[in-house]
């Protein structure tokens, strides 16, 4: 795993996400955790300052991931409002963005989805999009084992939104009694899912948690939470703390991840091809 750079720009203070920029393969989107203004911050491969975009209309109750896709000939980023550490929200939310230049100062999101959980509040912090069965798929934090949730990509933002519960993800190491006193005090936390991201091509996806990264790829046709039961390829972090954003690179052949503090690095994860 190589640092390419730290994050420069000082605004970015507890970066909870990463996409990939689907306008410009040197760009990458990041964004604070909640409670911070509502701002998009674009970021070189080293980490530079390339601008920041402020949403309005938005408000960032628990921003914790960032996800990137096409469509219909255009770029998208999806912010998710889906923080929830007292699991006692009423309903969470995902700000849908056509991709704005870096230098634009402000945008709007172009729909806003805001959605529940068929089966109570969730904290969730990951989430990714699949194209392929147009869903954007959300990865529950601090349940054991994570459940995989879904809520469709175009789904209209005047109807009441249930998400659907694709299933659990155990095939990520689960926590042993030991961990959950042990780990818990050291915030080690190996078993929480911090971040998600799909390739561009739909055929790989990463899951980040504390400790390390999970790969797993798919065959054509087959369901995520059917590829995500099978053991994925694993990948340390090392000394990496508070890894909580992970996105594909443009071409998918390597993975990018950064963390919550002030100038962390930015790491570049090089996949075997």
């Amino acid at each position: 795993m190589l640092v390419t750079g730290n994050l420069q720009n000082p605004a970015i203070q507890e970066a909870s996400g990463l996409a990939r920029s689907s306008r410009n393969e040197n760009i990458l989107w990041t964004m604070n955790d909640g409670g911070s203004a509502p701002i998009l911050y674009a970021i070189g491969l080293d980490g530079s300052d390339q601008g920041s975009v402020r949403l309005i209309d938005a408000k960032n109750v628990d921003w914790e991931d960032i996800a990137s896709y096409e469509l219909d000939g255009k770029s998208w980023l999806i912010v998710a409002d889906i923080g929830d550490n007292e699991n006692a929200r009423d309903f969470v939310t995902l700000y849908i963005v056509e991709e704005p230049l870096p230098t634009r100062k402000e945008t709007t999101a172009a729909k806003t989805i805001s959605f529940v959980y068929p089966d109570g509040p969730r904290d969730a912090e990951a989430i990714a999009v699949d194209k392929e069965q147009e869903q954007i798929l959300i990865l529950s934090k601090r349940t054991v084992p994570a459940v995989l949730y879904a809520v469709p990509l175009n789904a209209s933002p005047d109807n009441s939104i249930v998400a659907t519960r694709l299933g659990e993800v155990s095939s990520i190491p689960q926590p042993g009694s030991n961990d959950v006193v042990t780990d818990v005090a050291n915030f080690v936390w190996h078993w929480q899912p911090t971040s998600m991201d799909i390739s561009a091509d739909g055929n790989s996806a990463v899951i980040l948690t504390y400790v390390a990264l999970y790969q797993f790829d798919k065959a054509t046709g087959e369901a995520w939470i059917d590829a995500m039961q099978s053991a994925p390829e694993r990948a340390e972090l090392g000394d990496v703390e508070l890894a909580e954003a992970i996105t594909f690179s443009h071409d998918g052949n390597s993975i990018f991840i950064t963390s919550e503090k002030q100038k962390p690095p930015l790491l570049r994860f090089d996949l075997v091809q």
